[in-house]
């Protein structure tokens, strides 16, 4: 919009190359204004990083207590998940309240969902970008039971996804995490291919364009943007890293 109204200033003004001017001015701004907005809605970037968090630590709390009761794993994993995102004691505070109300008994995740999709969901990658973090959180305590697979399966189908859909990102997250620090497979290789989600008859191309896609998915800039608070960042920059491990290794396999 601003690229259009700076050329016809411009030429107004100066002529034809006014109008130039003005179009790659107008063009500069129109993109620091997406960037802004993380290219979604016009809520600022504040808001939805509280809305961000509320959601995640909400749903955090409901697959905590999705198997009945709330193990002292999760509640260490919570507490040093706060340390990570380096929360003051205002913050943890709020987080902690999420937390418990998320994991009330008759807690209904419709409606942070609804409040998440709203204001965070009018991108393709964010609501994919939350499911992806939920199913590393249900994976910290080592225990990934049926309760909480349910429980994402459900939030996946609210956040716009289909089953199969789910099934894929889910399958894709299970496999990206074998690649984390410290972690070793017996199939390391088949679990490669599954963690960037292309079949192990796919051409380079294929491959490249696969790990090119979750790379992107997870770039700084692009989640900063969109509203993925500072610290939370990090955590995309571990999926990055798993991600790469696994492609770097069918590269090499490809290459002996």
């Amino acid at each position: 919009m601003f690229k259009v109204i700076g050329a016809l200033i411009g030429f107004w003004v100066f002529g034809f190359l006014g109008a130039l001017l003005g179009f790659f001015i107008g063009s500069a701004y129109d993109r620091v204004r997406m960037l802004g907005l993380g290219g979604a809605n016009p809520l600022t970037r504040n808001h939805r990083q509280q809305v961000f968090l509320q959601t995640i630590f909400t749903l955090k709390g409901k697959l905590a207590k999705a198997d009945g009761h709330i193990s002292q794993a999760e509640i260490d994993h919570t507490e040093a998940f706060m340390r990570q995102l380096k929360m003051s004691a205002e913050q943890r505070q709020q987080a902690i309240e999420w937390f418990k109300q998320g994991s009330g008994p008759d807690y209904d995740v419709s409606t942070v969902i609804h409040e998440f999709r709203r204001t965070c969901g009018h991108t393709a990658n964010l609501p994919e970008v939350l499911l992806v973090f939920l199913v590393v959180i249900a994976l910290a305590d080592g225990d990934f039971d049926a309760a909480e697979e349910a429980l994402l399966a459900d939030i996946a189908r609210q956040l716009g996804f289909s089953d199969t859909q789910f099934r894929q990102i889910l399958e894709r997250t299970l496999n990206q995490t074998h690649f984390a620090p410290g972690q070793t497979s017996q199939n390391q290789l088949a679990d490669a291919y599954k963690a960037l989600g292309v079949d192990e008859s796919c051409s380079d191309q294929e491959l490249k364009r696969a790990y090119r896609k979750l790379m992107s998915q997870y770039h700084p800039d692009k989640l900063m943007g969109q509203g993925v608070p500072d610290d939370m960042i990090e955590l995309g920059k571990q999926q990055t890293q798993e991600i790469q491990a696994a492609y770097e290794l069918i590269k090499r396999s490809r290459a002996a």
